[in-house]
């Protein structure tokens, strides 16, 4: 099920200690009992063994089913908005971002996520912390199909705070190699399918953290009318994980490649996807960016530019689809309850175009 377990060092002996040194293994201990009912609602029939093994353990023999699989792995982490959970005290959210983060790149070529590991690291061991962090990374698994096989949570007192953690994550997936997703498949004329984001996802938290508090001095429990919810409360809204959507997209359509709207925007993103010789032009006017997006231009007077070069603007996944695949493709998504509309399309490059231009302006 997983290997999930609490870094332990060797025996001290009779003068200093482990738990002098500020290292506490029966609260580790403790950490891991309470996280094993949400691992246990992670599993796939292919994962073998128990909690608390030395690795995790995936039966392959599961994937003679492909004629030639192709493994993908992915890693990332949450970022600085761990610390927006650290200010508030709500720590079972931030699993559901790291997920999104590596499963959402491992479906841009076409892959299932198969499972993950997690690594949380934390100046002291709270054991209902760590449980917490636990229970939102299972939830996750839980949403993008994939099992939690491994992790580790280390304690570093010295180098944390008693209250400081981070979270990374990685995953691995399958695609059949003729049903790979890419570049090579995009054709002129393809359509580019925007689909919603839940708010800022888990990118471009260093400027909405110095926006918020350095420069307009706002607090986390400050009620906000386009809100209809307090700041901290915006901004903790937890990834949404496209994975399943995205395969959905994969049986219903001729889907010809997705893109993750991560760090760098959708411009740069949707780039790394598109031929040297095509172009995706996408229409702002298609779309209203969500009121976080305004709230961090309007209060740190951040350009237009500099605002979709760091955040998904409200997009947080791109399908490029045959035109003829359009009305499936949305069909499919609305029916999964996925927000998703016509954005743009793909066309010849010319001699000045980059890979992904956004023109127009926002709706609304």
């Amino acid at each position: 099920m997983t290997a999930e377990s609490f870094e332990r060092a060797p025996h001290a002996g009779a003068g200093a200690s482990y738990a002098a040194a500020g290292v506490d293994i029966e609260a580790g201990d403790r950490a891991v009992e309470l996280m094993k009912e949400w691992v246990k609602k992670t599993q796939r029939p292919e994962v073998l063994g128990g909690l608390g093994g030395f690795a995790g353990l995936f039966d392959a023999s599961a994937l003679k089913r492909y004629e030639r699989p192709l493994l993908a792995s992915a890693t990332d982490g949450v970022g600085t908005k761990v610390d927006l959970a650290r200010k508030m005290g709500v720590y079972d959210t931030i699993g559901h971002d790291l997920v999104g983060m590596v499963v959402d790149d491992l479906v841009v070529c076409g892959a299932e996520p198969l499972f993950m590991t997690d690594y949380i690291c934390v100046g002291k061991v709270h054991p209902e912390r760590v449980a917490a962090i636990v229970k939102g990374i299972a939830e996750g698994c839980v949403l993008a199909g994939c099992a939690l096989v491994g992790g580790e949570t280390a304690e570093h007192p010295g180098l944390l705070g008693e209250d400081d953690f981070d979270v990374a994550g990685a995953g691995t997936g399958v695609v059949e190699a003729d049903r790979l997703l890419g570049a090579d498949r995009i054709r002129t004329g393809d359509a580019v399918i925007a689909m919603a984001s839940s708010g800022l996802h888990s990118n471009g938290y260093s400027l909405v953290r110095h926006v918020v508090f350095d420069r307009a001095r706002m607090s986390l429990d400050q009620q906000i009318e386009e809100f209809g919810r307090t700041l901290g409360e915006e901004l903790l809204e937890p990834t949404k994980i496209y994975s399943l959507d995205c395969l959905a997209l994969t049986r219903t359509t001729g889907v010809h490649a997705f893109s993750h709207i991560t760090g760098g925007g959708l411009a740069n993103n949707l780039a790394r996807v598109i031929p040297d010789s095509l172009h995706a032009v996408v229409d702002r006017s298609t779309w209203t960016p969500g009121a976080v997006f305004d709230l961090v231009g309007k209060a740190g007077q951040v350009e237009r530019l500099e605002l979709e070069k760091t955040l998904n603007m409200g997009v947080g996944m791109i399908a490029v689809v045959p035109e003829e695949s359009v009305d499936v493709a949305l069909t499919t998504l609305a029916d999964r309850g996925v927000d998703a509309w016509v954005a743009g399309e793909i066309t010849e490059r010319g001699e000045h175009t980059t890979g992904a231009t956004l023109t127009g302006d926002y709706a609304g």
